[in-house]
């Protein structure tokens, strides 16, 4: 597969134009790529280019062909609500939510989260996990950015109108994921912190409207719980299946 950049200006088909900065210095230094290298562009609205590499140095240029209509979305809208992990865990979640095809990730501070950011440090980590997403889909074949929100407490979230289904794991919750009917539109799971949500928590999200759910009978560390939801999910209503139901 022929490496893939993202150019969130806008492409142009069948012309020649320049490379952003970030894009340029990874193909020449990261990747080694040569001028008549063959790439791959995508701007997020859908659809891909194919593109050959005309010049590079200070001034890169590639040439475009036409837009090519592919598309790696699933049909089921997954938003992975992830409660603020510690160290690495966050930079992780993002990208395997990516690979497995949210279409956001909404980033939530919980009672029990151990990072704890505000201001400055929060926009700079979520400029961070934007990036990641954006090598996320350059990797995985995705055209679409997925959306990386601002960090919002629980209780800022859980107050937003919801866009669909809301499930909230919770160990221990009664009823099977495999019972529960297929959404009708959006969904989002709430995934909790290191040491789980509060009862309070719990409490507040049920009021809300969200549907208690567990994945089976182990606990799992938050940064497996999301990736595990993601990736039943898509085989019972979305892509994995090969048939989707959304």
């Amino acid at each position: 597969m022929n490496p893939r950049f993202f150019c969130p200006e806008g492409l142009v088909p069948d012309c020649e134009i320049p490379l952003p900065a970030p894009v340029a210095h990874h193909a020449e230094r990261v990747l080694r790529l040569a001028v008549g290298d063959s790439v791959v562009l995508f701007d997020g609205r859908g659809g891909e280019f194919a593109a050959t590499l005309t010049a590079l140095g200070k001034h890169p240029l590639a040439r475009l062909g036409p837009r090519l209509p592919v598309e790696q979305e699933s049909p089921l809208a997954i938003t992975l609500v992830q409660a603020l992990a510690s160290g690495d865990k966050m930079d992780w979640v993002v990208q395997k939510a990516v690979e497995l095809g949210a279409v956001a990730i909404q980033p939530v501070a919980a009672e029990r989260s151990v990072l704890k950011l505000s201001g400055d440090r929060a926009e700079k980590r979520v400029a961070h996990w934007r990036q990641i997403a954006v090598a996320a889909c350059e990797q995985s074949g995705r055209n679409r950015v997925p959306v990386v929100g601002e960090i919002l407490s629980l209780a800022r979230y859980l107050a937003l109108p919801a866009e669909g289904a809301r499930l909230i794991l919770a160990p221990g919750a009664a009823g099977a994921l495999a019972r529960k009917a297929a959404p009708q539109g959006p969904l989002a799971v709430l995934i909790g912190p290191e040491g789980g949500w509060s009862t309070a928590e719990l409490a507040l999200a049920e009021r809300a409207g969200c549907a208690p759910l567990a994945l089976g009978p182990r606990v799992l560390r938050t940064e497996t719980a999301g990736v595990a939801a993601m990736a039943a999910l898509q085989t019972l209503w979305g892509d994995f299946s090969g048939e989707g139901h959304v």
